[in-house]
């Protein structure tokens, strides 16, 4: 979980690989409404969010006892009650790295449709994981190691 550009797909994927379980990008979840919305700068509301995040929560579920990863922004407190409430034994591993990182990151990747201008909503919508959350915080500021 985390903000746009903060390497959810790229560390999640790696992750599952090296898990031997399977990943999914919550970003292919989303209505293809949701996508255009983004695409066009529009940061997207709760009314957008909550079916996607169920989407996101029946993958989770289906997933029980096999286990997946899924990058999935999941910024809220209250997005993440849902998610569990489809899956209680989620955990969530919050990737955090300063804005200035992430806006480089952004402005170096190609093809994703989540403009840099959307970063500052996300950031205000952020609410770090609680210590009740079951969550690994993990800090990306730097390059990831050779080899991931």
């Amino acid at each position: 979980m985390g903000v746009s550009g903060c390497g959810k797909t790229t560390i999640g994927a790696g992750l599952a690989e090296r898990l031997g379980i399977p990943f999914l990008d919550g970003d292919d979840l989303h209505p293809a409404a949701n996508t255009a919305k983004m695409a066009a700068g529009i940061p997207l509301d709760d009314d957008d969010r909550w079916p996607w995040l169920d989407r996101v929560g029946d993958a989770l579920a289906r997933a029980r006892g096999a286990g997946v990863v899924i990058a999935c922004s999941a910024l809220k407190r209250r997005y993440r009650d849902a998610l569990r409430a489809h899956a209680p034994e989620v955990v969530f591993v919050h990737l955090a790295a300063p804005k200035e990182v992430v806006v480089e990151r952004i402005a170096a990747r190609t093809g994703h449709f989540m403009p840099a201008a959307l970063l500052d909503s996300q950031y205000a919508d952020l609410e770090p994981p609680g210590q009740d959350e079951r969550c690994i915080t993990v800090d990306v500021t730097g390059p990831l190691p050779a080899g991931w």
